[in-house]
């Protein structure tokens, strides 16, 4: 009988035994299959996707070249020349510039040979070859074809063109403006004007679309497209938006809209364009009060922040011409380059380039720039350049 107790006992105990491993078996199965499962969807949920810069893909080669420069070319490689009328070799030579803007007065007794052969020597005189650029809007604006020895006529505003043929014929005259521009070797011309103004008293009225904040967006978008496809530098202008205010070659325009009424409206062509990779962006003198009550937007650095993190622009920003008298009364001790590098730009329209050269130079040696800050928007500048096959 005691054997028969004990044994039964044994095996009481192996079928307890039997009944406890397997239930914690599963229920540690259990377990390590939702470990699995969890991890699976932790494994499963998408990257936020690399934020590329629009001229990433040449970043590797401009770091090369800017290896080899001195800290004298670098610096020179963000100004935008006002083409001088005499001494252009040896300015190319000493100071050695990004580029030049000619202005109507530069085409004046030339021919389509004449200037070619000017700009072809002086960019063999370059180390680094150069931007020539040119306000080629069309209607008010028309540096080039002013003159009948560039065009039988000149180039009809995109508000004439629109009228005739719509937007295709806006799109078809600015292939025909590049192909002409190419052939004088110019390779950017400062347009399209992204500024909105249905006010036909504005200052900017004549150079805009015409239409809305939309068709205007769409406007852009398609020119920019264009222009890249023909393979001329655009430059969308004036941001953050002109809108109806008064021109800021002779004084100030201080703006009093808000911030929402830029982000709902004017900056609706621009946010088309960077979607559409336009490589350059200038920025206006206007004082935009909800932006920077103190600064006009070229010398503003939050208005370049904006630009930058909130539009996610990646590309050239360049300033208004710092001559301009809208930013006079706003520069210390003269120094409008230093601070418009401050601010955040990457490339400088100025007739004052040796001045100016010199005072970046000197805020460097003293530490108020880095040379960081120079070599990120050189970089930007030597990777457009090899974008558009200009080096």
């Amino acid at each position: 009988m005691k054997k028969f107790l004990l044994l039964l006992i044994f095996i009481l105990i192996v079928v307890g035994a039997f009944f406890w491993f397997k239930k914690n078996d599963s229920s540690i199965n259990q377990n390590i299959a939702q470990e699995q499962a969890e991890n699976e969807v932790i494994d499963n949920i998408p990257e936020e996707p690399k934020k590329t810069e629009l001229f990433e893909e040449y970043y590797e080669q401009a770091e090369t070249l800017l290896e080899t420069m001195t800290l004298e070319e670098k610096v020179g490689q963000m100004f935008l020349v006002r083409f001088p009328d005499s001494g252009i070799s040896e300015q190319i030579q000493n100071y050695a510039p990004g580029g030049y803007i000619l202005f109507e007065k530069d085409f004046k007794n030339e021919t389509k040979k004449s200037i070619y052969d000017k700009l072809t020597n002086l960019q063999n005189v370059s180390k680094i070859k150069l931007i020539f650029g040119v306000d080629e809007e069309g209607g008010t604006v028309a540096r080039v074809s002013s003159y009948k020895a560039f065009r039988s006529s000149k180039f009809l505003s995109p508000q004439k063109l629109f009228a005739k043929g719509g937007l295709q014929a806006i799109l078809d005259d600015s292939t025909e403006k590049s192909n002409l521009l190419k052939e004088l070797g110019l390779n950017m011309n400062l347009t399209p004007v992204a500024d909105v103004s249905l006010n036909h008293s504005s200052f900017i009225y004549d150079r805009t679309y015409g239409q809305d904040y939309n068709e205007t967006a769409i406007y852009i978008s398609e020119l920019i497209k264009t222009m890249n496809n023909d393979g001329m530098i655009s430059v969308m202008k004036h941001f953050p938006g002109y809108g109806d205010n008064p021109d800021t070659h002779t004084g100030i325009a201080i703006d009093d809209r808000s911030i929402e009424s830029f982000r709902n409206y004017d900056f609706l062509p621009f946010i088309s364009g960077i979607e559409n990779k336009a490589p350059c962006i200038l920025i206006s003198h206007n004082i935009i009060k909800s932006m920077d009550e103190n600064m006009p937007a070229s010398l503003s650095e939050n208005v370049h922040n904006i630009l930058r993190d909130e539009l996610n622009f990646s590309g050239i920003i360049i300033t208004d011409d710092l001559d301009m008298d809208a930013v006079k009364e706003y520069v210390k001790n003269g120094e409008a380059a230093v601070q418009a590098l401050l601010a955040g730009n990457d490339l400088i329209i100025t007739s004052a380039f040796e001045k100016q050269k010199k005072e970046i130079l000197t805020a460097i040696s003293q530490g108020t720039i880095s040379e960081e800050t120079v070599n990120i928007a050189v970089r930007r500048i030597l990777a457009m350049k090899y974008f558009y096959g200009i080096i």
